[in-house]
């Protein structure tokens, strides 16, 4: 769920008790654990009234469809850039030549845009 590797709790740890002090560290962890259990109560109420207010229809859904973690943009664009295009796979896109300016010509001119 949280993507902390040992080194960076291990940090965490460390300025928790430089910022906090010894002595209210452990009234604090008691807060956060206290914290934690609320809302894993909350999220279990929550999932309970959602059961009983689709009845037999909540094991129906694919859950996976609605983790937001799926959407991970560097992935989507990964894959867009990586994937073959699915009307033409074989059919090379064209690139119109750039426009050059010639000094011989004059200027183009629009009355409109100025």
């Amino acid at each position: 769920m949280i993507d902390i590797n040992g080194w960076e709790f291990i940090l965490l740890i460390v300025l928790a008790v430089l910022v906090l002090g010894p002595e209210r560290l452990p009234e604090y962890a008691a807060k956060l654990g206290r914290f934690v259990r609320q809302a894993k109560a909350m999220a279990e109420k929550a999932k309970t009234q959602l059961k009983d207010e689709m009845g037999p229809e909540f094991s129906d859904v694919d859950w996976h469809a609605y983790d937001p973690r799926q959407y991970d943009p560097r992935r989507i664009v990964r894959e867009a850039l990586t994937s073959p295009d699915s009307d033409s796979p074989e059919t090379p896109v064209t690139v119109p030549a750039p426009v050059v300016h010639d000094p011989a010509r004059p200027t183009p001119w629009d009355n409109e845009a100025t």
